[in-house]
C-alpha cells in the first residue's frame, strides 16, 4: 500500500470512523461492554453520505499537497513523519489536550498504565489552557513524597522545555526505567520562581483500593480509599465492601481525594454496587446534543449512610462516582471542589498499532450537569489546615534575619502549622521568626542558630509531612466520619 493511500485512509478514519465506533465509557480493548450498553451510536446514513462526499473533495487537496511535498521539497522527506504530522496537525486544531495521535510505540508504552504496574513517578497529568498540569500525585508515590502537588505546572523535563510536546509525549518523557531519576521544573501558584524536583522513578503498583474500619462514637465506619480506577479496582472494591458488610458496619466513607480517574468501565461497576436505578447514574451527550441515559440495575439503596471525600485532585471517573452518589442517592460529598473533566475519549485503532484517542462525547451528571472545567462542589465544604497546602521548602542559600523571600514565607507557614509562633507570615525574616526557628531547632536536636539551612529545611518538611499523615489532623476525614456517626 502506498504511503499516499495510507495517509488518505488515516484522514478518512478521523473524519468518518468515529460515527461507527461502538460506544462505551472509554473501555480498554481488554474489556467487554456491559449488556445494557449495546446501543451503538451511529450517524444516519444520509449524514454519512454527505460527510463522505465532503471528504472525497477535501482528499484531492490533501493528496495534491502530499505529492507536492514528497516530490518537490528541496530535501528528502521522511514520509512516515509527514503522514503523522498531518494527523497531529488536524488534532491540534481541536485545541483539546485529550484528543491525540499515538504512534505504535507510544500507544504500546502508554497502555502499560492499564496493567498491574508501570515504572514512573506516580502522577496524573493533563493540559489545561496550554499548560502541562499535575492533576494529582498517587498516594505514597515518588511524586507525592518529593512534594509535587495538584495544579503544579510542569515547564521543563530533564532541563528541556515541554513546549511542543503533547500530553502523551510528555507522559512518556516522565516515565522511564525503575531506579532512574527525572528532573521536573515546576511553577506553582504563590511562588515567583520555578521549583526543581528530582524524582526517582519506581514501580508504581496499581493497588488502588485501601480498606479500613474506623470506630467513632461507638460506631463502625467502613473506609474505602480508591487511588485510581484501574483494571482490577472494581473487583477489589467489591471484595473489600463485602468483607466489611459481613462483619457489620454502620456507615461507609469512600475517599477519592487525589484520584485522577482511570477506566470508566471500572467506576461503572462500583456505581452499580451503590446507586439505584431511580435515576441514570450518568448521561452521555453526542455532538448533535442527543443524550443517552445509563442506569444501574440496583433496586434498593444500602441500609447504611454513605459519604464521599473529594478535593481538587478528584477528576474524571472520580467525578462520575461523586456525581452519581450525590444526585441519585443524595449522599454527602465532603471536602473541596473537584477538578472538572467532563469528556469521554475513545481510542480508535489505525491498523498498524497506532491509534487516535479522540474526545467523542460529553458526560453529564444524573441531573444533566456538565462539570467540565468547573468541577463538582461538595455538599459540606471543609478545608484542611493551612500547612496541608504549603509549598515545598527549597533553600538555595541559608535564610536568616532581615531577609525577605518567598521561601521565608513557606518556612513561616510550616512553623506556624507546627505550633511555633512566627508573628508574621509575609516572607520577612523577623526577630520573632528567628526565635521560632531556634525553638524548632531545639526541639529537633539541631544546632540553635536561628538560621534555616538545608538540615533545618529538611527537618521542617519532614515534620510537616508527619503532621499531614496523622488522621487526627485530617479535618476532611474527621468531618466525614462524624457526619456518618451521627
Amino acid at each position: 500500500m502506498s504511503r499516499k493511500r495510507l495517509l488518505i485512509m488515516f484522514i478518512s478514519a478521523i473524519l468518518l470512523g468515529a460515527s461507527g465506533i461502538f460506544f462505551g465509557l472509554n473501555w480498554s480493548e481488554k474489556e467487554k461492554a456491559p449488556e445494557h450498553q449495546e446501543e451503538a451510536i451511529e450517524a444516519p446514513k444520509n449524514k454519512k453520505d454527505s460527510i463522505s462526499t465532503e471528504v472525497n473533495l477535501d482528499m484531492k487537496k490533501l493528496e495534491r499537497a502530499y505529492e507536492l511535498i514528497t516530490s518537490s521539497y528541496v530535501e528528502k522527506v521522511n514520509e512516515t513523519k509527514l503522514i503523522e504530522g498531518a494527523i497531529q496537525g488536524m488534532l491540534n486544531t481541536l485545541n483539546d489536550p485529550y484528543s491525540v495521535y499515538m504512534d505504535a510505540k507510544t500507544a504500546s508504552q502508554f497502555n502499560e498504565s492499564l496493567d498491574s504496574s508501570f515504572n514512573g513517578i506516580g502522577a496524573e497529568i493533563t493540559v489545561r489552557e496550554g499548560k502541562l498540569m499535575i492533576i494529582a500525585p498517587f498516594k505514597n508515590s515518588p511524586a507525592e513524597k518529593a512534594g509535587i502537588k495538584p495544579k503544579d505546572q510542569i515547564i521543563k523535563i530533564d532541563g528541556e522545555s515541554i513546549v511542543g510536546l503533547d500530553l502523551y509525549e510528555a507522559t512518556l518523557k516522565i516515565r522511564g526505567e525503575k531506579g532512574t531519576t527525572v528532573e521536573l521544573e515546576i511553577m506553582r501558584d504563590g511562588i515567583t520562581e520555578p521549583l526543581t524536583f528530582d524524582v526517582k522513578r519506581e514501580e508504581i503498583p496499581y493497588e488502588t483500593v485501601h480498606a479500613a474500619v474506623k470506630e467513632i462514637k461507638n460506631k463502625k465506619i467502613g473506609y474505602l480509599e480508591i487511588t485510581s480506577f484501574a483494571e482490577k479496582t472494581a473487583a477489589d472494591f467489591k471484595k473489600q465492601l463485602m468483607k466489611m458488610e459481613k462483619k457489620g458496619i454502620d456507615g461507609l466513607l469512600i475517599d477519592v481525594r487525589g484520584n485522577p480517574g482511570g477506566l470508566l468501565s471500572s467506576v461503572e461497576e462500583i456505581v452499580g454496587l451503590l446507586v439505584t436505578n431511580k435515576k441514570p447514574y450518568v448521561q452521555i451527550e453526542q455532538r448533535d446534543g442527543k443524550k443517552t441515559k445509563y442506569y444501574s440495575k440496583l433496586k434498593e439503596s444500602k441500609g447504611y449512610p454513605i459519604a464521599v471525600l473529594i478535593d481538587e485532585g478528584s477528576a474524571s471517573a472520580s467525578e462520575i462516582l461523586a456525581g452519581a452518589l450525590k444526585e441519585v442517592e443524595n449522599y454527602a460529598l465532603v471536602g473541596e471542589k473537584t477538578f472538572g473533566k467532563g469528556t469521554v475519549q475513545q481510542a480508535i485503532p489505525m491498523g498498524d498499532g497506532s491509534n487516535i484517542k479522540l474526545t467523542m462525547f460529553k458526560w453529564l451528571t444524573p441531573n444533566g450537569n456538565w462539570i467540565h472545567q468547573s468541577g463538582i462542589k461538595p455538599t459540606i465544604e471543609v478545608k484542611q489546615p493551612d500547612y496541608f497546602y504549603t509549598h515545598s521548602l527549597t533553600v538555595d542559600k541559608p535564610l536568616s534575619l532581615d531577609m525577605s523571600h518567598s521561601q521565608v514565607q513557606i518556612a513561616q507557614e510550616m512553623l506556624r502549622g507546627l505550633g511555633f509562633g512566627t508573628g508574621r507570615v509575609d516572607g520577612y525574616y523577623s526577630e520573632q521568626t528567628e526565635k521560632a526557628v531556634r525553638a524548632f531547632q531545639f526541639q529537633s536536636g539541631l544546632p540553635q542558630t536561628g538560621i534555616i539551612d538545608d538540615k533545618t529545611a529538611q527537618a521542617l518538611e519532614g515534620n510537616i509531612l508527619e503532621a499531614i499523615s496523622k488522621e487526627e489532623n485530617d479535618l476532611q476525614l474527621q468531618a466525614a466520619l462524624h457526619l456518618l456517626a451521627r
